[in-house]
């Protein structure tokens, strides 16, 4: 049984090449970063242990991806999430964002539209940017902190021509773990049109009771495209591994020669040893983990609630990722970020996720709560300065 104290110890992150520490906070060595998601607590053992054991071998030269790599993976989603899926349908890849990309290329030509529901993680806009495609928004529904899929809008975009979908299942930034019939109504109305559904669940892990994870690979449909890493649930980013999950075994061909014409290859020797163990024996450890983060989401909520009486944090089922209007006392993204970094904290802008995002903040919970509530106690000296309600 893990305690709730190991998440509550200290991590001293600094002078390890971190982004968020070293990068981010160069300038201010007192800075709070509760800005890019990655988590502030230390990894399973099971897997700081196995990096150790495969470090002690003193050649690391190029290694290749085994089928135990995979039936890993398989027997942990179908173990937690219910999701099934076979090894043939399995691709390895360096992240996310890459597959999303590898996607666009195989799936549809420069000039085709690809339909977001912003306010959403800014690399998928960049990707669809970058490759030379056409952005179409369907934004989601805002009532009172609490976000929804617009159908119509999304309808309005395959009238005009979109030919791939991006969704972000658990949504960063705004909370929402999408319900059984949001998504099948959602891949109804896409099938409809002959458009391609590409789901992002990088976040699958962190759904929180009553919701479960509904995942897009449950659906009767080939050709859906499921996106899935280790990375956040288990602290790994920095070690480049994800996995494209498609049941297509034409579409599969064409995303693997998409792979070859761009180098993209995966088969990091730390990448595979780390996912694999935490993929094996992390159960525990991310149970304990998810108590956690539910408890700190509970205490900032609170915190919120008493301390900053204009604000609305979103509804939060899932992700650690909390998503703050502030549009009551300052319209201006711009002028909150100055205002938290003049006291000491770095959050996330929203426009980040789209000019819908303007006048909102995204706040990382992921880290020992008493790092969590100096953050937040600084947030709340920025938020007395801007509203005169020192």
């Amino acid at each position: 049984m893990i305690h709730p104290s190991f998440f509550d110890e200290p991590l001293n992150r600094r002078e390890t090449r971190c982004i968020k520490w070293d990068v981010a906070c160069r300038e201010n060595a007192d800075c709070v970063p509760m800005w890019v998601a990655d988590m502030d607590f230390r990894s399973p053992d099971c897997v700081v242990n196995a990096l150790k054991a495969r470090a002690a071998h003193p050649t690391y030269g190029y290694t290749g991806v085994k089928s135990d790599d995979r039936t890993a993976m398989i027997d942990y989603y179908r173990r937690r999430h219910g999701m099934i899926m076979e090894e043939k349908q399995i691709l390895m890849l360096p992240g996310v964002i890459t597959g999303m990309r590898v996607c666009l290329h195989a799936l549809t030509e420069k000039g085709d539209g690809v339909i977001l529901q912003p306010p959403v993680y800014g690399p998928f806009r960049e990707s669809i940017e970058k490759t030379g495609r056409k952005v179409m928004k369907a934004p989601l529904h805002w009532e009172n902190g609490h976000y929804t899929m617009d159908l119509e809008a999304v309808r309005a975009a395959l009238e005009a021509g979109a030919r791939m979908m991006f969704l972000c299942n658990p949504h960063n930034p705004v909370g929402r773990a999408w319900h059984q019939e949001e998504i099948e109504a959602l891949h109804a109305l896409l099938s409809s049109y002959g458009a391609y559904l590409v789901s992002d669940e990088i976040h699958a892990d962190f759904v929180y009771a009553p919701r479960t994870h509904y995942s897009a690979l449950r659906l009767p449909d080939e050709k859906i495209v499921v996106l899935l890493a280790a990375s956040k649930t288990f602290n790994l980013a920095g070690l480049q591994q994800a996995s494209l999950v498609c049941r297509d075994a034409g579409m599969m061909a064409g995303f693997e020669e998409e792979m070859a014409a761009h180098g993209t290859i995966a088969g990091n020797v730390f990448a595979l040893e780390a996912t694999r163990e935490a993929y094996l024996h992390g159960d525990e450890w991310l149970d304990a983990l998810k108590a956690y983060l539910a408890e700190n989401i509970r205490v900032a909520q609170a915190f919120i609630a008493r301390n900053m009486p204009h604000a609305i944090l979103s509804p939060m089922e899932a992700t650690y990722l909390g998503w703050l209007d502030l549009r009551a006392v300052e319209e201006k993204t711009e002028t909150w970020m100055h205002a938290c970094e003049k006291h000491g904290v770095m959050f996330t802008s929203g426009t980040f996720f789209g000019e819908e995002g303007e006048g909102f903040l995204r706040l990382n919970l992921a880290c020992p709560r008493e790092q969590m509530l100096e953050g937040l106690r600084r947030l709340q000296a920025a938020y007395e300065e801007l509203s005169g309600e020192a």
